[in-house]
């Protein structure tokens, strides 16, 4: 059936929503995309459904193209499952978590790991039955605790997650390579501009890991690329490369009188030496114990990194009653010398090698000390790449500098390996009549997210403009006038949709072609079709959306070209 606007619910505004910062939040809901329902919460209005489902049919063709069955989970799950994965706890404040009137505990969703690796062991029981990939479609739950955005950034979204369940590490391997495929495909149909980036796993557990992120003004993740090379990462995932430090006889250590230097930039200016002479020692809490984490002065820790890397453990900074419990720590002046291995664990960054000489704090108050080596005067229990990655940092793969740039997490791919198997004992007979532990992987899609980003990269000063792949229509026609004009466009819609075309057609009554087609250019369909002053001779107008190309021709000659 033909879409007409007359018909349709669909109310466009003129004005950006007042609490609206990013272009795909203010476009989506003034082109009667979406309607905010509460603090990240959507409703889809009828353009927007189509949308959404026209990326889901994409997704839906690729999966299948790869050999993957479609399920469908429930959104509301039983507590146990995660209890015994871990994640119960690990997400904290993020799952929604409810009980039923018999005071059973429940969570919405937030992925879905736990109950795919349940379903496969009912269903699977012989590695005759394997490799199996199993995905769907369908909307998870995190209690954000600022969403924001639109839809970027929700409490409720659709996604795809699928999950590959094989005997062995070499199907593991050949599933994360279709899936990478997959997704490659997925993201050039649907018009998206991408990198792929090497990525860290988090509270999803696993090994190998890589994002597809859409580069983009309002993006909440940073990754960095090489312009001398094919690396990419996303900030947290990158490595430090640190050249080899020369042994060298370094003089003993020296202490400081340098009262009133607290800080490393007034210790700095204190003694006239550059920040990145000094160590600064951040005290954090690592489920409760005092950890110290080392980092050249010139640098800030990245808590979201270091986050990661001690993930489970929750990491906390210190406050000053930590102080006041450990009067061996002198705030503003803490060193590890004697204190690394004792009196806290002492975690460090890659640039703290051995043989490397700082000036650091002398735990003693208003006291710093010159000449503390690394490997000499104190030891490093781990190192971390844990800093604040900045613009220049050399490549880990060419030594170039990096670029940082913004981007929207669009999908994310991990080879779980047997976290979820050995939590669920999850094991098939094997080819040797003997239990095998199976291997898993994860693989997401934001689909709903997917919709927000392409708004970002498509959108011009005019309002949205879609790749035809995922349009609400294939062309907007416009009817520019009263009677002549609506007759056409609706006598055109139909003989488009005859063919197979895809059409929204705009005959309300009583607006004027002003306001019709400032609504064409904000709603975005590829191809606009105007019936207008020259209806009566049966000529119309196509216009180009994205170039504004504009060209007069006979609606038989129109009809060829849009059903050709």
């Amino acid at each position: 059936m033909v879409q007409r606007m007359s018909r349709m619910m669909l109310k466009t505004l003129r004005d950006d929503p007042a609490d609206a910062e990013t272009l795909s939040h203010k476009l989506l809901v003034r082109a009667g995309y979406v309607r905010r329902a509460s603090a990240g919460i959507w409703t889809w209005l009828p353009l927007g459904k189509k949308v959404l489902e026209n990326v889901s049919r994409v997704v839906r063709e690729e999966m299948d193209a790869i050999g993957a069955q479609e399920v469908l989970l429930p959104a509301l799950l039983p507590k146990e499952p995660y209890e015994t994965s871990g994640r119960w706890e690990e997400y904290g404040d993020l799952l929604f978590r409810l009980k039923d009137r018999k005071g059973g505990e429940y969570l919405l969703g937030p992925t879905h790991e736990e109950i795919f690796t349940l379903t496969v062991k009912d269903q699977c029981t012989s590695y005759k039955d394997l490799p199996v990939v199993l995905y769907q479609i369908q909307t998870k739950y995190r209690d954000e605790a600022r969403p924001r955005s639109g839809v970027l950034r929700g409490r409720e979204f659709l996604m795809k997650d699928s999950y590959s369940f094989d005997t062995d590490d070499e199907g593991l391997a050949e599933a994360y390579r279709l899936h990478r495929e997959a997704y490659t495909r997925i993201f050039e149909r649907i018009g998206l501009d991408y990198r792929i980036v090497s990525a860290v796993s988090g509270a999803m557990g696993g090994s190998a890991s890589e994002e597809f992120l859409a580069p983009a003004a309002a993006g909440e993740d940073t990754f960095v690329d090489c312009p001398a090379c094919d690396y990419a990462a996303n900030t947290e995932a990158v490595t430090t490369v640190v050249p080899p430090v020369e042994p060298a006889d370094h003089p003993a250590v020296e202490e400081l009188d340098t009262p009133d230097t607290p800080t490393i930039e007034t210790l700095a200016e204190f003694l006239g030496v550059p920040a990145s002479a000094t160590l600064k020692n951040l005290l954090v809490k690592v489920d409760g114990k005092i950890t110290a984490v080392g980092v050249p002065g010139d640098r800030e820790v990245d808590l979201g990194k270091l986050g990661e890397h001690l993930a489970p453990a929750v990491v906390e900074l210190v406050t000053a009653e930590d102080f006041t419990d450990r009067p061996d720590l002198v705030r503003g002046y803490v060193g590890p010398q004697s204190m690394a291995g004792s009196a806290f664990r002492y975690l460090a960054d890659p640039r703290v090698a051995a043989n490397t000489s700082w000036i650091t704090g002398a735990n003693k108050e208003g006291t710093h000390a010159r000449n503390v080596v690394c490997g000499r005067d104190f030891e490093v229990d781990e190192y971390l790449d844990v800093v604040v990655v900045e613009p220049g940092d050399p490549c880990p793969k060419c030594g170039a500098g990096l670029q940082i740039d913004r981007a929207i997490e669009i999908g994310h791919i991990f080879q779980l390996g047997r976290k979820y198997a050995d939590a669920f004992q999850l094991d098939v007979l094997g080819r040797e009549g003997k239990p095998v532990r199976v291997t898993m992987g994860s693989y997401g899609i934001g689909v709903s997210r997917a919709v927000a980003a392409l708004a970002e990269q498509t959108a011009d000063d005019k309002g949205l403009c879609w790749p035809a792949e995922i349009a609400p229509a294939d062309v907007h026609i416009v009817a520019a006038g009263k009677a002549k004009q609506t007759e056409l466009a609706l006598e055109v819609a139909e003989k488009l949709h005859s063919a197979g075309v895809r059409v929204l057609v705009d005959d309300r009554a009583g607006v004027s072609p002003g306001v019709k087609f400032t609504d064409a250019e904000l709603i975005g369909v590829p191809v606009i079709l105007v019936a207008g002053r020259r209806a009566g001779e049966g000529v119309v107008e196509l216009k180009d959306r994205r170039t504004g190309e504009r060209e007069e021709l006979t609606a038989d000659e129109a009809l060829a070209r849009l059903s050709g």
